[in-house]
């Protein structure tokens, strides 16, 4: 079988959710071969190998921890000319778009970013036009890379035992532009990261005001939810940009999405549309959102949403 890369992505040398999701996506493409940046590989082996990685390839230099973006490119770029896999696969998350961009330009390659699926015969599921159009595409030029959005593909474990094996690459200067001078560490508390969580619940406009998103939290926390915000909810401040679900802040594609006092906007739902599951609550029996809901409350959500968490955390016990 043709190999398949995966960029995996990782924290404090766990890997993410969407890599296991990705690795998964790969199994059904070809072997999956995931490729780590940074330390901390030997000791993902085991977890990476439950997910169906076949081999890992390894650059721990810490050179590369020192530039932003463009390492992970390079090494991309050295593996597809070495190994000439049958196509890689990065999350569709803002790095990993870069990175693919990048990689694209490198390998001289086609790119097609915000996949929701991926066929055997490397033919993308996409959302486009503001996620008016759903189309299917394929890579013509090069070795076809792929981000694909967390949460398309359920992870399904595929025990293997990887084998590691160790990469190397000299930064050209181009690489060495941008440096990371330092990091820091967002408290996020217990909620689940926006872009990777199985259930979202979002407020908007119709929150009312900041204090409104208490009833949003509320919920969030009695599902184990992420919390997500429309553009309208962050720009007037009641909410955190990094939390703005939309085609100009986060695309989300979880199990359940739950949207309280949110219209529905094209700008809302390209960031949310391809959600398995949406749940809206709504004064505006006309709002847009209810377009595209599998089950629509018309209501006050300062009423519906705390009786619906009551309800939640009495079936949890």
């Amino acid at each position: 079988m043709a190999e398949i890369l995966v960029l995996v992505e990782h924290v404090d040398g766990v890997p993410k959710k969407v890599t296991n999701e990705l690795l998964t996506l790969a199994c059904r493409l070809g072997e999956p071969s995931a490729v780590w940046i940074g330390d901390g590989a030997d000791a993902a082996l085991d977890k990476l190998g439950e997910y169906g990685a076949q081999r890992v390839y390894a650059s721990v230099d810490p050179e590369l921890s020192r530039y932003a973006i463009a390492p992970k490119a390079e090494v991309l770029a050295s593996l597809v000319a070495e190994r000439g896999p049958a196509a890689v696969l990065l999350a569709s998350t803002a790095e990993g778009k870069e990175v693919a961009g990048r990689l694209a330009v490198k390998t001289k390659s086609g790119v097609i970013t915000d996949a929701v699926g991926v066929s055997p015969d490397l033919i993308a599921d996409q959302s486009v036009f503001g996620g008016s159009v759903f189309v299917t595409s394929r890579v013509s030029t090069g070795t076809p890379i792929f981000t694909v959005r967390p949460n398309s593909v359920p992870p399904e474990p595929s025990s293997t035992s990887p084998t590691l094996e160790a990469v190397t690459v000299t930064l050209p200067e181009a690489a060495k532009t941008a440096r990371v001078l330092d990091r820091v560490v967002e408290n996020t508390g217990a909620r689940p990261e926006l872009a990777e969580a199985a259930i979202v619940v979002s407020g908007g406009r119709g929150v009312g005001g900041p204090e409104g998103f208490g009833v949003v939290e509320a919920l969030a926390d009695a599902l184990g939810a992420a919390v997500g915000a429309s553009r309208a909810a962050t720009d007037a401040g009641w909410y955190p940009h990094q939390n703005q679900v939309g085609q100009t802040g986060k695309t989300v594609s979880p199990q359940l999405y739950v949207a309280l006092g949110i219209s529905g906007a094209i700008q809302h739902r390209a960031g949310m549309q391809t959600s398995k599951t949406i749940v809206a609550v709504n004064k505006d029996p006309e709002a847009p959102i209810f377009e595209l809901v599998d089950f629509g409350v018309v209501g006050d959500l300062h009423a519906v949403a705390p009786a619906l968490t009551q309800e939640v955390q009495a079936r949890k016990g």
